[in-house]
């Protein structure tokens, strides 16, 4: 069962698009009890939805007709993880997810308060969203990354603290072009006025960033868009492994699998040539056995030894040990 606050969502969303919804269909949409769906009605109705129930047997539910929405209750934390987490969600492999994501975050944008509304469409139209596995998931302070989307919307010029990957601190004067996410963090991407050049700023090491009120030109990026310049900046700080693997599988059903972190070619009818880098080969090591067929290293030489060593290791797991 989805917790509370999902779950509410769903409410409001299945309410929106019916006129009338029997109580037991309802109910059976979001998997609860009837006594459960009573209790979201009601919470709904506390927060101000004109919700009218029709009693009996084929008892239900709906909006009333014409009745304006009010505004979402949600505090500005709350919104950006809304936006947040269903911006994520419109990039997922699962299928179905990505339009349903898509449709949720319409409606919820819709009924947010004009403030927060803004705030929230800032973070939309200022992130570039990429794919990267493996990453390890840091804490973003959820007013940094609305203020700094806003500057971007805005062409304002920022000044904010940073922390380098060193922990040595200095002050920044930035024109701020794009926010990315990739992998599980997230970057800006900006011309460093100091410094005269572009460069990428994890926003969990960025602190107090306030907008000077200058407005500016934007400049032309480097690069096809910001998260191929944040791919570049980061790749040439790794020591980055060129994973190559001929799969034997048809192209399609490895691309279901793994396609998001890697390139898939078809090597012929049921055979595909599988590319991907990492910083790590544990990462490419798992994402090989997750497909499910029979593969053969090509390169690096080191992949085919981790591959043997973690073969040895699930090998002796699956052993039969005497009771």
């Amino acid at each position: 069962m989805a917790n509370t606050s999902t779950r509410m969502l769903r409410l409001l969303s299945l309410l929106q698009t019916h006129r009338y919804w029997p109580g037991a269909d309802l109910a059976g949409r979001l998997q609860v009890s009837p006594r459960t769906l009573r209790r979201d009605i009601g919470r709904l109705r506390e927060l101000g939805y004109p919700v009218q129930a029709q009693r009996g047997a084929g008892g239900g539910y709906q909006l009333t007709a014409g009745a304006a929405l009010p505004p979402l209750v949600v505090d500005d934390e709350e919104a950006v993880a809304l936006a947040v987490g269903l911006q994520a969600a419109a990039e997922s492999a699962v299928e179905g997810i990505a339009e349903s994501s898509v449709r949720a975050l319409a409606k919820v944008v819709q009924v947010m308060p004009g403030r927060l509304r803004r705030r929230v469409e800032a973070l939309q139209a200022m992130t570039v969203p990429a794919s990267w596995g493996g990453a390890t998931r840091t804490a973003v302070d959820p007013g940094v990354l609305t203020g700094v989307a806003v500057a971007c919307r805005d062409s304002e010029r920022l000044r904010f603290r940073y922390t380098a990957a060193d922990g040595r601190r200095s002050a920044r004067h930035v024109e701020p072009h794009r926010l990315v996410s990739l992998g599980r963090r997230w970057y800006l991407v900006g011309y460093d006025l100091d410094r005269k050049d572009w460069r990428s700023y994890r926003i969990d090491r960025l602190a107090g960033p306030r907008g000077t009120g200058a407005r500016f030109r934007p400049r032309e990026l480097p690069a096809a868009d910001a998260a191929a310049f944040v791919r570049a900046g980061i790749g040439s700080a790794l020591a980055a492994y060129e994973v190559e693997v001929l799969v034997d599988a048809p192209a399609a059903a490895v691309r279901e699998r793994i396609g998001r972190w890697s390139t898939v070619e078809e090597a012929g009818a049921a055979r595909c040539r599988v590319r991907m880098t990492a910083d790590s080969l544990d990462w490419p090591t798992m994402a090989l056995g997750a497909v499910g067929a029979d593969f053969e290293v090509l390169r690096p030489p080191e992949l085919a030894g981790r591959v043997r060593d973690w073969g040895r290791r699930f090998s002796q797991a699956g052993r039969t040990r005497p009771c």
